[in-house]
């Protein structure tokens, strides 16, 4: 019997320039003259998957292009030429055994951007194009004894442009002549990618078949009205190579494993059989499978994400197996549609539904370090926002698998863009072509096999042409037709896709004014109070909102030389220094849109820790802002909204809500808390108190609790609203908050607000700190900030794995008299009062390293305040790095002395 085997390789491999290689690929890729890491001149070992870049730099051939200004120092392929970043890649693999008329193939499931294959001194020339999956048949090639020898060369992009002094964004845009991602030759959040991504950039791996292949089954759930039923379409491209008809069985397995008690329960096993023609290849419909009351997938904050494992198998007569195919599924149906009453774009989801509330995604690493751990941790990041969309933009890439596995899991549903930008693709400065990409054979071709590799997934919900811009008539024409429903629709598996809509760009049909017109953003800072404006954005769905996203100052360390540790001087707004200036800094006012500087609003920044502490309080409180704003106007202005960005593929200081070594900022927790499912919040311009129910569910005997402090942390006023209801998915002004009624007010109080259900369990905690717009909290700085308040804490430690911690820490706020505290914490300057910007991190103290953090951490709450008597609890996750760390929390605050947790 065959044995069904598929390995990765992504180990063992050399690379070396090719112009340095004086060997051809058939020679290359013989035992003879194989080359040897340090025994072959000029053979360094090669990162795969990976680009040239990440090869050189692991050699140290370049110094670290994110560090600093050394991008500059990395010769740009515009200044050298593509011979420069042609590289030969080399490695050996052996196969298992094939059995009688059994097959072996190589596979490729990207390359930037074309490449020619040896293996055993045969050659394979494979097509061009950066998102294209390629099988090659090497049964007729492999070596007798087992060991093989495979040879690779790179070619960069056809065009990878040149870069004008000012940069731009995308460059000259040459680069969308081809098929590839555009952000490479730099935009106003990034610098130019000195290699255009050239390589072997994703994963290869060889496989053994029998004679009988599976490719790319394609799986659709449809419903009955009440979605207590379904049934699960499915197809399969059946590929003979055998040279007479055969019996073929082909087998359905549908499972579920049950996390209770880890059974796995059958739910469907169903067989067929087929006969095959002599060397066919047909589109199999297999006969559809029925579910009674499956469990629905839904997206993150709705429910839970189920996932079926759905098995193929297809077992020839005379062989036994000869392939299997397997993936997760989800059952769960998407629509949207242009809603009457907004005019913007609506989801839906298994009938209910959805308000989005999601992020702007580049890469997870501009040099594309891709892995599956930090998929999972970026991904985790946006559930963990209570994000529930992602919008993989245009100018990037077609994103892998493993980052829809992390999405599947997550409930964090994805809209994914075709390879067009309105800057490079006719609407940016010239040239600029709406024509482009050049071969638009090679744009469709890369286009389908993307669909065919992605639309399994459950998170993926819309498939768009381009950003800002849609893509040439012939090819929209044809993904408009190719993505359709049309005449299958008794059978939604034979289509292409056909279970999720395409739109043509990313401000058409719904989107921003829907027509096409530029009516994102905008992308700076902001007075909050402006986001509560019903016509501060006039259309109901904006597809991207930037803002701000200076990290702490452990990262401009970590990512910048000492030389470039000074924040930005406070003149007539903020000017960075050239490193920072590099970086993409956005400054954190704006005298253009009369929006005052928001850090100078805590008192003049002294010092770079100093300036970033006060960056992360304006980051909680813009991006808190700009999702309560949204939500105060939920379905009856807005449908969604998609922040621009929530990530940075490199140590950029704009727009991000966590940094690129995985460090959480302030905005990570202020939309967190805004994004709460069920949630209670101020309304900064009127001072109203809404909670927002995005759920189906109908709350009766809510309550909410609204307290305000003033600075000195004494009750001025408090009330409980009682015998709420909370209609599902809709907004209500429960009660209205003294603030500022009188001249005489004072300019800064505290406001906590708590939501309890009808137990009086805590639903949502909200606070914050308000003075009458444009806003000043100098009251914060001085003496409030000087006088410590004492913080309490206990800390229980749990070892989930070898290196695995989970940590639950008390905090409490005691409120004592004075002269107490002074006893218990030992020092003559402390205070009963509010404790204001707590932030915890996690260290590993056997670290020498001047950036001792232990990242990437999860916490439950973080840039907290608490009132006087108030405790919480906050849940810590994390994983070390290795077995020689030994973690310790660190607990700093506005207000509050520096407190070291040993673990």
């Amino acid at each position: 019997m065959a044995r069904m085997q598929q390995k990765k390789l992504d180990q063992g491999w050399v690379a070396c320039r090719a112009t340095e290689v004086e060997l051809t690929g058939e020679e290359l890729s013989t035992p003879a003259n194989f080359p040897i890491k340090g025994s072959s001149e000029g053979w360094i070992e090669a990162v795969v998957p990976g680009t040239v870049l990440t090869t050189l730099l692991k050699n140290e051939k370049i110094p670290d292009p994110f560090y600093g200004l050394n991008n500059e120092e990395v010769p740009d392929i515009a200044d050298v030429g593509p011979d420069y970043y042609t590289f030969w890649f080399c490695n050996q693999f052996d196969l298992p055994t094939l059995v009688e008329n059994g097959k072996a193939w190589l596979l490729f499931r990207a390359i930037n951007y074309q490449a020619e294959v040896f293996v055993n001194g045969h050659k394979e020339v494979l097509s061009k194009g950066m998102f294209l999956r390629h099988r090659l048949d090497i049964t007729n090639w492999l070596n007798k004894d087992g060991s093989n020898y495979l040879a690779v060369k790179v070619h960069p992009p056809d065009h990878p442009g040149h870069i004008p002094p000012e940069g731009g964004q995308g460059g000259d845009h040459d680069i969308a002549k081809d098929v590839a991602a555009q952000y490479v030759q730099g935009w106003d959040w990034i610098c130019a990618i000195r290699d255009r991504n050239t390589g072997i950039w994703d994963e290869v791996s060889v496989s053994n078949t029998g004679s009988v292949r599976i490719s790319d089954p394609h799986l659709v759930a449809t419903f009955d009205e009440a979605y207590t039923n379904a049934t699960l379409f499915s197809s399969m491209e059946l590929i003979s190579t055998k040279p007479l008809p055969t019996n073929v069985t082909v087998m359905v397995n549908v499972s579920i494993d049950m996390e209770e008690d880890g059974i796995c329960l059958i739910e469907h096993l169903a067989t067929q059989e087929i006969v095959l023609n002599a060397d066919a290849t047909i589109l199999y419909p297999f006969p559809p499978l029925h579910f009674v009351k499956p469990k629905l997938w839904w997206p993150n904050g709705m429910g839970d994400q189920p996932l079926y494992k759905v098995e193929i198998t297809v077992t020839v007569d005379g062989e036994g197996e000869s392939d299997t195919w397997s993936r997760l599924f989800g059952f769960r149906h998407i629509t949207s549609y242009i809603d009457s009453s907004t005019n913007g774009r609506k989801f839906e989801v298994n009938g209910e539904p959805l308000f989005i509330r999601g992020g702007n995604w580049i890469v997870s690493d501009g040099l594309l370090r891709l892995s599956e751990d930090r998929y999972n941790t970026d991904v985790g990041f946006h559930a963990d926002m209570n994000l529930n969309m992602i919008r993989v933009w245009g100018g990037a890439l077609a994103e892998r698998p493993e980052f829809y596995n992390a999405c599947d899991k997550r409930g964090i549903l994805v809209w994914q863009e075709f390879w067009i930008t309105g800057d490079c693709n006719g609407r940016g400065v010239e040239p600029s072509d709406p024509q482009w990409p050049l071969d638009h054979d090679l744009f469709l071709k890369c286009a389908w096999d993307t669909v065919k590799l992605l639309r399994n997934h459950a998170s993926l919900a819309l498939w768009v042409g381009g950003n800002e811009q849609q893509p040439a008539d012939d090819i929209n024409d044809a993904l408009t037709l190719g993505l359709a429903l049309h005449s299958r629709n008794d059978n939604p598996s034979l289509c292409l896709d056909g279970t999720r809509a395409y739109i043509k760009g990313s401000l058409w049909e719904g989107f921003a004014a829907g027509n096409g017109l530029f009516r994102d953003g905008p992308y700076g800072i902001q007075v909050p109070e402006r986001f509560f404006q019903e016509n501060y954005y006039p259309y109901a769905f904006n597809p991207e909102i930037g803002n701000v996203g200076v990290p702490v100052a452990a990262t401009i360390r970590a990512t910048m030389p000492p030389e470039a540790w000074d924040p930005p001087q406070i003149l007539d707004g903020e000017i960075p220094n050239p490193t920072w200036f590099y970086h993409k800094f956005i400054p954190y006012s704006d005298e253009q849109n009369l929006v005052p500087g928001q850090i100078e609003s805590y008192g003049v920044p002294e010092g770079l820790d100093d300036f970033c502490e006060k960056a992360q309080l304006v980051n909680y409180v813009q991006y808190r802002a700009l999702i309560e704003g949204w939500n105060s106007w939920m379905w009856t202005h807005y449908t969604g909204m998609l922040i621009w960005k929530t990530q940075n593929p490199w140590p950029g200081l704009r727009g991000q809500m966590y940094d690129h070594l995985l460090d959480q900022t302030g905005a990570f927790f202020g939309i967190r808390c805004a994004a709460e499912p069920i949630h209670v919040q101020l309304n900064l311009l009127t001072y109203s108190i809404e909670a927002i129910n995005t759920r189906k569910d109908h709350l009766l005997g809510f309550s909410v609790k609204a307290t305000m402090y003033d600075i000195e942390g004494a009750i001025v006023y408090t009330n409980t609203i009682e015998h709420l209801t909370l209609p599902a998915y809709m907004t209500v002004s429960v009660g209205k908050v003294p603030l500022f009624e009188s001249p005489n007010t004072q300019p800064v109080y505290f406001v906590l607000l708590k939501l309890l259900n009808s137990s009086g369990a805590l639903v949502s905690r909200n606070f914050y700190w308000v003075h009458p717009t444009p806003g000043s909290y100098a009251l914060l700085s001085g003496a409030f900030r000087e006088q410590k308040v004492h913080i309490k804490t206990s800390t229980r430690v749990q070892l989930t794995g070898r290196l695995s911690y989970s940590i639950s820490i008390y905090v409490e706020n005691p409120s004592k008299e004075r002269g107490d505290q002074q006893k218990d914490a030992g020092v003559g300057d402390v205070r009963d009062g509010v404790a204001f910007g707590l932030q915890f991190s996690v260290r590993n103290v056997n670290s020498k390293a001047q950036d001792n953090r232990i990242l990437p951490v999860t916490y439950s709450h973080n840039w907290f305040s608490l009132v006087p008597g108030e405790a919480l609890t906050v849940e810590v996750l994390f994983v070390l790095p290795d077995t020689k760390a030994h973690p310790k929390l660190l607990l700093r605050g506005w207000n509050v002395s520096e407190i070291s947790i040993a673990l």
